[in-house]
């Protein structure tokens, strides 16, 4: 019963925020935040426009299929993926209906591909272009999805996987300041972040199976900046830390298990700390280290260290060899060269997420990218 009336309060904030004159969008986005992120596909529909900036009463008609399918260079590809999607949609939906469905996905992608050449799709769009049209109806979600293609997902959407790359990049960082031991192991075991590829290009759409966990994810990254769903990956790994260490440390051992997601993740208490440490550690830090770090690596370079360094994408990685191959002797200067990683978590106990996320920080930008100066690996210019 309790629960039930902390619903009925939440539901009844939310409709408050929507009827307040203008629309209170930082509540909304708490909302969506908060335990319990929008509640019902019914608040979604009107919920997710406003924290995507989408004038719902503005929607332009859809075009009829045909055309857009003819000569169009993504069809092929949009078709097979689609057909392939039949466990996006619910057990037990009849087939006709599902079919339909899976027209209106068709369409819509090749809508959103058309207005804007500059995006290219990639496979995994579809995961979260179909979770948009069962929450909210093809008209919405063509043009929350156009919104989100031209920024959320823009770096997904280039000619080539750099940008993807370097938002990945992003991982071990975040694991490293949080749990130096999780990411020393990862190191070691060489395993890279390919595993978290698809979570981050399809929102977890792909990979999660339980519709209801789906889009509770998408209320809380629509809400906030476009690189949480990178804090999430990490906090995801973080939550298994006893798994992974008591995993054989070699590449294939670790990649699989980590590429198997649990099922039955604790969300809320997961979202919540992916929202401390996005607080804690902003991009804008994270990459500032790894160019502190690049700096001091390069200052010493050797073509062996280039070579590490372009295998591994990550600059700091040398600088850690370097300190693991110093002699006993150097311990010294090593504890003043290495940060100090006291308990870092002490501070996270006395930030409320709600408070904390509130925060202008997660306006919506034109792209994740835009928070955060590139890590540079031209070490030869």
């Amino acid at each position: 019963a309790d629960f039930d009336s902390k619903k009925k309060r939440k539901v009844a904030e939310i409709y408050q925020a929507l009827n307040s004159d203008p629309i209170d969008v930082a509540a909304l986005r708490r909302m969506a935040i908060s335990e319990g992120g929008l509640l019902t596909d019914e608040i979604r529909c009107k919920v997710w426009p406003k924290l995507l900036s989408v004038n719902t009463d503005d929607l332009p008609p859809l075009p009829a299929g045909k055309e857009l399918r003819e000569d169009n260079k993504d069809y092929q590809q949009v078709l097979l993926d689609v057909r392939r999607s039949l466990r996006r949609f619910p057990p037990g939906m009849p087939d006709d209906q599902r079919e339909g469905l899976q027209e209106e996905l068709i369409d819509i992608i090749l809508h959103v591909l058309k207005r804007n050449p500059q995006l290219h799709y990639y496979q995994g769009y579809h995961d979260i272009v179909v979770t948009f049209l069962l929450v909210v109806g093809d008209r919405l979600a063509t043009a929350l999805v156009e919104k989100l293609s031209t920024h959320h997902l823009r770096d997904f959407m280039d000619p080539t996987m750099d940008n993807t790359k370097h938002i990945l990049n992003y991982l071990m960082p975040i694991i490293d300041q949080v749990n130096p031991e999780v990411h020393d192991f990862m190191q070691s075991a060489e395993v890279g972040t390919i595993f978290a590829l698809s979570w981050l290009i399809t929102w977890f759409g792909h990979v999660l199976s339980d519709f209801r966990h789906v889009v509770r994810l998408y209320d809380f990254f629509l809400a906030c900046h476009p690189l949480m769903p990178i804090y999430f990956a990490a906090v995801i790994v973080l939550y298994r830390e006893q798994e992974v260490l008591d995993c054989e440390c070699d590449m294939a051992s670790v990649h699989h298990l980590l590429s198997q997601i649990p099922q039955d993740l604790p969300y809320e208490t997961l979202i919540r700390k992916a929202g401390d440490l996005f607080v804690q550690f902003p991009p804008s830090e994270l990459a500032k280290e790894a160019a502190q770090q690049q700096a001091e690596r390069t200052a010493a370079s050797t073509f062996k260290d280039f070579e590490l360094a372009s295998v591994q994408q990550r600059p700091d990685t040398v600088l850690r060899q370097r300190f693991r191959e110093r002699p006993r002797g150097e311990e010294r200067t090593k504890s003043i060269l290495t940060k100090p990683r006291t308990n870092r978590f002490v501070k996270l106990a006395v930030m409320g997420l709600t408070v904390a996320l509130g925060a202008a920080a997660l306006a919506v930008v034109k792209s994740a990218l835009e928070w955060a100066p590139k890590f540079e690996l031209q070490i030869f210019p």
